[in-house]
């Protein structure tokens, strides 16, 4: 098993220094692609934030799979509609493609991938990643790993991920441990919510579009799988990202109690919940179909939910 897992890693590393080869080999030396450039003088071997061009994009096959790979990114729910069932994109969460550094940016992912996952018990791949959202955040279904767009997700993702050395640290990924955040008020939460959020998410919280303003509950939104369905993780990327243009400002009672007032509402279910953890683990605050009705009939204990046991 360490050998095969071995020759996994240094296949994918391998792949990856081909990509950034054959980019620049196809760019040229005049027009090599911007990429994130190591901080002289640096020893920690931080990377700065510093994604390429779609412009210097190089020419031929390997250009076109990246620049479907962003098409992709972009409007998944229409460049991919077979295996999206909802109305969301991975730019709904990842702006702009992944290439904006303070909301989910996806530069780098070449670099720490394979990675093992917790939630699932297991080493993943990007690809695995990847499918992880199509059937949680994107409520639809897994993208067959030799199909055109997986391929082009894959290319586009090494293209972001150019200059990124295997092992680097980059620190405009998101934190692995959640926030501590007080006790949520729902009601708080909805008055948050009309002032800051119903302008672009809809005051039904269906939304204006996957990238204006993607849908935060009801059947067009993400199921209760994602990531995004974890009160923590939800408080935390509104309080940096929400509103847009604007993060940064609401306050942890704030950002906890919009998070808390979006999920008690009704979305699609995960069916593979009994799956996930299988080593231990499990967080209190994913907010399943159990948690919806204890919060419709009043039982809920929100301080168990919130609380952080290491």
């Amino acid at each position: 098993m360490k050998h095969s897992l071995a020759i996994i890693i240094g296949f994918l590393i391998t792949g990856s220094l081909f990509v950034g080869w054959k980019i620049s080999q196809d760019l040229g030396p005049a027009e090599t692609a911007t990429a994130p450039q190591q901080s002289k003088g640096d020893s920690s071997n931080v990377i700065e934030f510093n994604p390429p061009s779609m412009e210097n994009v190089p020419e031929g096959p390997l250009g076109e799979s990246i620049k479907y790979g962003y098409d992709l990114m972009m409007e998944t729910n229409k460049v991919a509609d077979e295996y999206v069932g909802n109305n969301l994109s991975c730019a709904s969460c990842h702006a702009n493609g992944g290439t904006v550094k303070e909301e989910a940016p996806m530069i780098g992912l070449t670099a720490v991938y394979p990675e093992y996952r917790p939630r699932e018990g297991e080493v993943y791949t990007l690809e695995d990643r990847i499918n992880g959202c199509m059937i949680r955040s994107m409520n639809g279904k897994m993208i067959p790993e030799d199909s055109k767009e997986m391929r082009a997700m894959i290319a586009y993702l090494h293209y972001m991920s150019e200059g990124v050395p295997a092992g680097s640290e980059i620190p405009w990924r998101a934190q692995k441990e959640p926030k501590q955040f007080p006790v949520p008020s729902i009601e708080d939460g909805e008055k948050v919510y009309a002032q800051s959020c119903a302008s672009c998410h809809a005051g039904d919280g269906g939304g204006t579009g996957s990238n204006t303003g993607p849908a935060v509950w009801g059947e067009n939104s993400f199921n209760d799988g994602a990531g995004m369905s974890r009160l923590t993780k939800m408080a935390g990327y509104v309080q940096k990202n929400m509103p847009k243009g604007q993060g940064g400002t609401l306050t942890d009672q704030q950002a906890i109690d919009v998070a808390a007032y979006i999920l008690s509402h009704d979305r699609p279910e995960f069916e593979g919940h009994e799956g996930d953890w299988p080593k231990g683990g499990k967080p209190a605050d994913i907010m399943n179909k159990e948690k919806r009705e204890q919060i419709k009939n009043g039982s809920i204990d929100w301080e168990e939910i919130v609380s952080i046991k290491e």
